[in-house]
């Protein structure tokens, strides 16, 4: 007893989480995961993978950090891998469950694009370095917008310029070329290549890409794009949908919106935002809602202008994430049309 007690004060938060998850059922485990950001579940979906021979008196010792004790509960990881498969799949769907459940259970047994996915962007970065400029652009325009932002950010100014390019001129990919670029990746991470995906990139995938940058890297790359190619520009920036396209957003999606938000970053945000976006945030309030943040505003005083992109940045990045939940539908630059 005294050895399972001394494993159980070894489990990381997420150990534990994925120990609470085992000992539900798959329904209530789907609607906890559904709460969840991707990361947060490809990281409890690995430590749940992870579990072997988990006791019924370890469980209870850590369901009761969780205030209920289990009660009676055989051993867990029996079976777990169909367990994960069900559960996530309840939770995620079918398409959006498939590669992760590959991703957790087989591992390496993942093609070298989709490995990628699950590292740090300044990982990536050093991946692809030495690639060639077609290779870097592949690479980039398969990835998540957010993390496709932050890979950019490791690179400089001359690379992401001509990464953004190749990425909004890209529209399919041979099966063929992505296989190989599979094999090269997987010399590093192993694995089944997988061909797949052969649609990717285009200007909207520059787009979102573009939405996920810093404020300034965001201006000198669009400027040095305008240079190049106007055209181009212009249509990367009608796709595009940033802080004070808030003003196209219906009402009742700014209030959904304004429900997610923190005062204190509303405030910072709307420091730099024009009127019109003001005034769309003090309508979709209560009267004294909208008196006390006016207030706020004006006692503000002088901020720096990095602290309001930075609030403007998680604003969207809360926008976007209910607009892709279907959540609110984003209007302006960026949203989809509306008939």
């Amino acid at each position: 007893m005294s050895d399972n007690r001394a494993s159980v004060a070894k489990l990381t938060r997420v150990d534990k989480a994925a120990v609470l998850l085992l000992s539900l059922g798959e329904t209530d485990a789907a609607q906890v995961l559904r709460h969840m950001g991707p990361k947060e579940v490809q990281r409890v979906g690995v430590a749940m993978a992870q579990m072997r021979n988990v006791h019924r008196e370890q469980v209870e010792q850590v369901m009761s950090e969780f205030v209920e004790i289990v009660g009676d509960q055989t051993s867990l990881g029996v079976g777990s891998d169909s367990y994960i498969r069900k559960m996530l799949t309840s939770a995620l769907g079918e398409d959006k469950a498939n590669g992760l459940i590959d991703r957790i259970l087989l591992g390496g047994n993942t093609s070298g694009l989709d490995s990628l996915k699950w590292m740090e962007p300044r990982a990536v970065a050093d991946v692809i370095r030495y690639e060639h400029p077609q290779i870097q652009a592949i690479v980039v325009a398969y990835l998540d917008p957010d993390q496709a932002g932050e890979v950019l950010g490791h690179f400089d100014h001359k690379v992401r310029l001509d990464i953004i390019l190749r990425v909004s001129s890209l529209n399919t990919v041979q099966p063929a070329a992505l296989k190989e670029l599979n094999t090269i990746l997987e010399k590093q991470f192993s694995g089944n290549s997988n061909a797949a995906r052969t649609t990717l990139g285009g200007i909207k995938r520059a787009a979102d890409i573009m939405n996920f940058l810093d404020s300034s890297v965001e201006g000198q790359l669009m400027d040095s794009i305008r240079e190049i190619d106007d055209t181009l520009s212009v249509q990367i920036e009608d796709l595009m949908f940033v802080f004070n396209n808030l003003s196209d957003v219906d009402d009742r999606g700014i209030q959904a919106l304004l429900r997610e938000v923190s005062s204190d970053v509303l405030v910072l945000a709307l420091k730099g935002s024009d009127e019109g976006v003001k005034e769309k945030i003090f309508k979709n309030m209560s009267k004294r809602a909208s008196e006390l943040l006016r207030d706020d505003l004006e006692a503000k005083g002088p901020v720096r202008v990095s602290d309001v992109e930075t609030a403007q940045k998680e604003i969207l990045t809360i926008a976007r994430r209910m607009a892709e939940a279907g959540e609110i539908v984003l209007g302006g630059k960026g949203g989809e049309e509306m008939i």
